[in-house]
């Protein structure tokens, strides 16, 4: 089957694999109808490598039930489905206590397993996610990092009526601003330093705009809420700086989330760090999107949001393209050779 492969760093080949088959009693194999890229797919592919060599790479997709091994019951050829990537040992403590975000061996297809950016996939029964008629399935493709976004939201307090600011409007800031409405943010203010970003921030439901290269981001912010600042502040661009400029954008008592990855040491201004302290600010990680009962209610909220249009993914995709196009395309992401939101491949236009 045809599909992209991980060799090394800025390495990924367009070649032939082995298609899956069935090995054990719980496999499901899926045809790949659609599969994103994530940013962490950018990340390994330009800085960090593969975890095996040569392994088929990508995580978000989703695509139609082929086969299935004698012990799956509830899954069968032909259904619609989205793939939760995600493996845990379930033997580590965290896993023990239920908590399966925070496994010792977390890790997902793409890495030590096969991944998504192939003609077909393969994934344990309790890992496939069903989906209704009206989610097709390059929106069902996001159910991933959606999931990842509300497992941020199922963190915090927030309630009703709450104020809420992203910094960044990438692929999970996008979704950040719709969850924020999802969980009943009464005004949700979108930070980016990219004009074109945060018009698609506005299409998903942004109601205030913040370009911060035009003034610092907290100094707007305090504008618009009469000095106060927001209840609940998500960093979802990944970058140092805004790593650090974060803090000063909630209330007193308020919450600040980290989605984002910087990959990068994080230097904080005192006068940043310092609203940690004196502002009582309540700072939350959030890494991944699973839960237990495994996957998560994180999955089953966000395909019922899809199959609702309350979370729509449409205006975030700014490529469709057949999965040859890989690493031509991974090459244009990492060298900025032009704007890149969300980037779908499809596997069977080859």
């Amino acid at each position: 089957m045809k599909s992209l492969r991980l060799y090394g760093k800025q390495d990924i080949r367009f070649e032939e694999a082995d298609k899956p088959v069935l090995e054990k009693a719980d496999d499901v194999i899926i045809k790949v109808k659609a599969v994103g890229i994530c940013g962490s797919d950018i990340s390994r592919y330009n800085k960090l490598g593969p975890y095996v060599e040569g392994n088929v790479f990508g995580h978000e997709f989703a695509g139609e039930v082929v086969e299935v091994g004698e012990g799956v019951g509830n899954i069968k050829a032909g259904d619609r489905v989205a793939g939760c990537p995600t493996f845990y040992c379930g033997e580590c403590e965290s896993c023990r206590k239920g908590e399966l975000s925070r496994c010792e061996n977390l890790h997902v297809m793409g890495a030590y397993h096969p991944g998504a950016y192939a003609e077909y996939a393969k994934l344990p029964a309790e890992n496939i996610v069903p989906l209704p008629d009206n989610v097709d399935y390059e929106t069902a493709a996001m159910v991933e990092p959606s999931a990842v976004v509300v497992h941020g939201f199922y963190r915090t307090s927030m309630q009703p009526g709450a104020e809420v600011a992203v910094m960044g409007c990438g692929n999970i800031g996008l979704l950040a601003v719709q969850w924020a409405k999802i969980f009943g943010a009464k005004k949700v203010y979108a930070i980016d330093i990219d004009d074109s970003k945060l018009e698609i921030a506005k299409v998903v439901g942004a109601d205030v705009l913040i370009n911060s290269l035009e003034k610092p981001a907290h100094e707007q912010i305090l504008e618009h809420t009469n000095g106060a600042g927001v209840d609940v502040a998500i960093e979802s661009a990944g970058s140092p700086i805004t790593s650090a400029q974060v803090f000063a954008l909630p209330k007193k008592g308020g919450e600040v989330v980290f989605m984002g990855i910087p990959y990068a040491d994080i230097n904080i201004e005192r006068f940043y760090f310092e609203k940690i302290v004196r502002n009582e600010l309540r700072v939350l990680g959030s890494w991944n999107a699973i839960s237990s009962p495994f996957p998560g209610k994180e999955w089953s909220t966000t395909v019922h949001y899809m199959s609702t249009g309350q979370i729509n993914v449409k205006p975030i995709i700014s490529h469709r393209l057949p999965l040859e196009q890989g690493p031509e395309t991974f090459d244009r992401i990492i060298n900025r050779k032009e704007s890149f939101g969300k980037v779908m491949f499809f596997p069977e236009d080859n």
